[in-house]
């Protein structure tokens, strides 16, 4: 029996996906666990162990009998699309879609793809890489950030207990926005192909600062309640991290597949147009990453 009764299902056992599956399955939830790839099991090693997750990863919606209750959508902006069978079979009316990406159009991606459901965003601050093997690794602890709307409740007594917190906040907005200007200066080492180390040149490092002062400009715009001194912070917090620590925008770089530029980059350029907010930087950048991404050439 699973502790609260609820069906569970897992979109994509990437990165994301797994570290969220083992919490689960440590607490005793069953779970169906679909992607891309076929695979008896999911494993993610923490510095306590390996927590193994049985499965098998589906990769036919046509196996899938029918909704569940709540769905975690772990796969990345630039997979939308691909999972939209998924999304078909396993939401219904009182479905739950706790949508695990970076960006702050969740809401607005999602739930086009499920329409009578409950989509609800959240915020992942916790840092994990999946090796070639298929493992995952996680170098940090695990934490969601989540908005107090319609199924959060639920989703954070999922987690109780669990190796990732899980907390509900008043003011959501402003920790996406905080959570998307990191991700924003991370492009900068997609463009490079370095690691954080890179932040401790003293150029790198002004760079980033007039860039996250323009990110914020249109964060605060948008609602959030951040302050002047944002960017030094998030430079500090760069600095602060192991040299070699990476992202998944680096990662995906360095394995030739799509970047997530537009959920992480683009929009500060979309939201300041929009918004009548000179975005330089961006003006530069985002063609660079989407190049970097989609080509040609």
């Amino acid at each position: 029996m699973d502790p609260d009764g609820q069906t569970v299902a897992v979109i994509g056992p990437g990165a994301i996906g797994t570290t969220v599956a083992a919490a689960l399955h440590e607490r005793g939830q069953q779970l169906t666990i679909v992607g891309r790839s076929p695979r008896a099991e999911v494993r993610l090693r923490t510095d306590r162990g390996t927590v193994v997750v049985p499965g098998p990863v589906l990769t036919d919606p046509a196996r899938v009998p029918g909704p569940v209750d709540v769905v975690f959508l772990a796969v990345k902006a630039t997979q939308i699309a691909a999972a939209a069978p998924w999304l078909d079979v396993l939401c219904g009316p009182r479905t739950i879609v706790c949508v695990l990406q970076n960006g702050v159009e969740q809401v607005e991606t999602v739930g086009p793809l499920a329409p009578e459901s409950v989509v609800l965003p959240a915020i992942v601050w916790f840092p994990a890489r999946r090796h070639p093997d298929g493992s995952v690794e996680l170098r940090g602890e695990a934490r969601l950030t989540l908005p107090d709307s319609a199924g959060a409740d639920t989703v954070q007594r999922l987690f109780d207990g669990t190796m990732c917190a899980v907390e509900v906040s008043g003011d959501f907005t402003t920790l996406a926005w905080r959570k998307l200007l990191q991700n924003a200066v991370a492009g900068l080492m997609a463009l490079t192909g370095r690691r954080a180390g890179m932040f401790a040149r003293d150029d790198i490092a002004e760079l980033s600062i007039a860039y996250l002062r323009e990110c914020l400009a249109v964060a605060q715009a948008e609602g959030a309640r951040l302050d002047d001194d944002e960017p030094l912070r998030l430079l500090d917090k760069f600095r602060a991290f192991p040299a070699d620590l990476g992202t998944s925008i680096l990662a995906d770089r360095e394995a030739h597949q799509p970047l997530e530029w537009d959920v992480r980059n683009g929009i500060v350029q979309r939201r300041g147009r929009a918004l009548g907010i000179d975005t330089p930087i961006s003006d530069v950048l985002v063609p660079l990453l989407a190049a970097t991404s989609d080509g040609p050439g």
